[in-house]
């Protein structure tokens, strides 16, 4: 999926809603844990219900990787699903890799070859060596992190380094990193900004005006989209706003899909809006 693509897809749904499938298995509903396979079975409704609505989907690694094997076959099926039945929807895995030489090639080999999903998060801090064995790949994105919402952020990224915040210094030079090596960064790399610093998309957006954001912390963790939206719009949306408790655990019930499905289009709705 190219820069163009996602831009087409957020105009036909008037949304630019992710859906962020952060699967746990002491949280899904009661009755689908006896089955084979509960957290496919789950992502499978919530991936049903709310399709219409979102154009990323975006499986956290961590939560199958903690099932053991087992676990990462659930999500290469979720992967799978999404491909085979919603195949216009990008697959964001949230894996936060970040490695160097050799390893990095392996991971990006794994994801983007055997997985086959759109985009992977990765840590930057090991530099350029960490994120390049990613960028080799045409219609694939890389989504680096660069000023998060987690409360301990700040202990790192927003230090200054002469002068500049690092979270800024990450942003600058990857995108002249990869406008010099493999072109158009528009087309090959995103950013991650938490939506709980609305405030700071102004002026990132200052100095990476084109590239697409995803921004995790609307709904559960208090980010607000219009705050976002005033921010970090730009003329082809370049936003990607992440949903996940909000609306994966709106209800723990039988219904848990038709509400996931319902909260799901209440953002879209709203987004609509600020589209206009």
């Amino acid at each position: 999926m190219n820069y163009t693509e996602l831009y087409q897809q957020i105009q036909k749904k008037g949304s630019f809603l992710c859906v962020g499938l952060d699967t746990d298995i002491n949280k899904i509903p009661s009755h689908l844990r006896e089955l084979p396979e509960p957290l496919f079975e789950f992502n499978k409704a919530i991936i049903d219900a709310t399709a219409p609505y979102c154009i990323a989907y975006k499986p956290n690694a961590a939560f199958y990787e903690a099932d053991g094997a087992q676990g990462w076959l659930q999500l290469e099926k979720t992967v799978k699903y999404i491909k085979e039945n919603y195949p216009e929807i990008m697959i964001i895995l949230d894996a936060k890799r970040g490695d160097i030489g050799n390893t990095a090639g392996l991971y990006a080999r794994a994801f983007f070859e055997k997985m086959d999903v759109d985009a992977v998060t990765l840590a930057p801090y090991m530099g350029s060596d960490s994120i390049s064995p990613f960028l080799k790949y045409e219609g694939k994105w890389s989504v680096v992190l660069a000023l998060t919402s987690n409360a301990s952020a700040e202990e790192f990224e927003t230090l200054e380094y002469n002068g500049t915040p690092l979270f800024e210094t990450v942003i600058r030079k990857n995108i002249s990193y990869v406008d010099e090596k493999f072109g158009d960064s528009r087309e090959r790399l995103m950013f991650v900004v938490g939506a709980t610093r609305p405030e700071k998309l102004a002026e990132i957006r200052e100095y990476c005006p084109d590239n697409f954001l995803l921004v995790p912390g609307v709904g559960a963790q208090g980010g607000s989209l219009e705050e976002v939206a005033r921010y970090g719009l730009n003329s082809h949306c370049g936003l990607i706003v992440n949903s996940s408790r909000a609306i994966i655990y709106a209800s723990t019930g039988e219904d848990f899909a038709q509400v996931a499905g319902i909260k799901a289009k209440e953002m879209a709705d709203d987004m609509r809006k600020l589209l206009d």
